[in-house]
């Protein structure tokens, strides 16, 4: 990602009243002492008739001034460039911003300081002396960003600073473009479980669908330019007069929801080590992994928003078009925030509209009605992992002796006698071993009641 440009505000204001406001400004303080100093000379000299002292006076008083016009009638032609690499990072990783000046004038520049603006959640402000850069010539400087805390942050505009040789006088311009770096939430690796009783994201032995032509191939249709010959039903064409081809098959990909409740009133605490950032970064891991073994996938919220929202019912399905679903997905969850919604019922009316596959979801405290929301979920789904958050648990300091969790474990309950698969979520757990331990409970469950679905 690269932007570029010129300075800003160099020669508009030229010879206007604001131009000479703007040239006295920039005097640094030993121009202004300087300018203090000439003018008390030349005060004191007037006074005691000292003409050798008028002259310094003059001297001392217009050094920062002819510093000042000259530097601000500079011309100077500077381009600026700046790539991140790479421009959307995890959590807690480094990204590195690349800078590039560009001198496309005739005549060499000075000193010059060059400075970013960056969010002080990414760091200290980068600053960089460069010195003189020939004409046409070019320099090239680079610093490191790192935030903790996902979300969206501009880069920019890049300042740069001119100051003259004799250091009397600093004059800032600023490029007018910005970039954006994207902070995901953390990715954590999972183990290849059969949550869904299936090998593949394929689905082997599961309902198949038709390729090519979609549901016009349900039964053989008319020949259409560019269908293989192979695929033409010589029985139906000497029937209907016509070339008639047959239908083909293709493996169906399985489907998978991730479901990521965002209501306010389900999470207590707040930063990088909260339930509702562990939740997120949860939901990311999961929307990876599942894309990672070919299964269609969706990220669904409390709110009924559905990404990517595009494809087959929502679902992000061809191979071609994964890691711009996977990219759109992070984006999402890089600025997800808290809802003010108090129910789970807007994402139930999603999710009854049809055979959703595999339904994951990362639920915050539940109470007794938004339990059944949740419990009547799992009727729509081919099957049902739920990781279930106490945020109290979250938030009671280390040291506190763990209280009795009647209400989570009634909640867990309800939501295992409905056909989850639920697993309480204790402080700081590992998701791949919650992971494990969802497809061990699984597989205890339908081993004991003899369940032969997946």
């Amino acid at each position: 990602m690269t932007t570029g440009g010129t300075p800003h505000a160099t020669e508009d204001d030229r010879g206007e009243k604001n131009g000479v406001r703007t040239a006295l400004a920039g005097l640094t303080t030993r121009g202004r002492s300087f300018l203090a100093a000439g003018v008390a000379a030349a005060i004191c000299a007037y006074v005691l008739g000292q003409s050798d002292l008028l002259r310094v006076g003059l001297l001392l008083a217009a050094l920062p001034l002819v510093c000042a016009t000259v530097l601000y009638r500079t011309r100077y032609r500077v381009a600026g460039s700046r790539r991140l690499s790479p421009a959307r990072v995890p959590a807690g990783s480094e990204a590195r911003v690349h800078l590039r000046m560009d001198n496309v004038s005739r005549l060499p520049t000075g000193l010059l300081m060059l400075q970013d603006r960056v969010p002080y959640v990414l760091g200290p402000r980068p600053r960089f002396v460069l010195d003189r850069v020939e004409a046409g010539g070019r320099r090239e400087v680079s610093y490191r960003v790192r935030s903790d805390l996902r979300g969206r942050y501009p880069l920019g505009p890049l300042q740069l600073r001119l100051t003259d040789p004799f250091g009397m006088c600093e004059l800032t311009r600023s490029f007018s473009t910005y970039d954006t770096l994207t902070v995901i939430p953390r990715v954590e690796p999972l183990p290849p479980v059969r949550l869904t009783g299936e090998a593949k994201g394929y689905g082997d032995g599961r309902q198949r669908s038709l390729a090519l032509a979609g549901e016009d191939d349900v039964i053989p249709r008319g020949y259409r330019y560019g269908d293989d010959l192979r695929r033409v039903h010589w029985r139906l064409t000497a029937r209907y007069g016509e070339l008639m081809v047959r239908r083909e098959e293709q493996p169906q990909r399985s489907r998978c929801t991730v479901l990521l409740d965002t209501r306010g009133l389900a999470y207590q605490g707040a930063g990088p080590d909260s339930a509702f950032e562990w939740a997120v970064s949860g939901a990311a891991s999961v929307l990876v992994h599942m894309l990672e073994r070919g299964f269609s996938v969706r990220l669904l919220t409390d709110t009924g928003t559905s990404v990517p929202g595009e494809g087959a019912e929502g679902f992000a399905g061809a191979s071609q078009e994964s890691a711009d679903a996977a990219g759109l997905m992070m984006d999402t969850l890089a600025v997800v925030d808290h809802s003010d919604g108090a129910g789970l019922s807007r994402a139930y009316d999603v999710l009854r509209g049809g055979n959703e596959g595999l339904l994951v979801a990362f639920l915050g405290d539940l109470d007794e009605e938004q339990a059944a929301v949740a419990a009547k979920m799992r009727q729509r789904s081919g099957g049902a992992v739920a990781f279930l958050l106490d945020s109290d648990t979250w938030v009671r300091e280390p040291t506190d002796v763990p209280g009795p969790l009647d209400g989570s474990e009634e909640r867990l309950r309800m939501l295992r006698e409905a056909g989850w698969t639920a697993v309480s979520v204790p402080r700081g757990a590992s998701l791949n071993e919650l992971w494990r331990r969802a497809d061990r409970e699984r597989t205890g469950l339908a081993a004991a009641g003899g369940e032969g679905r997946s």
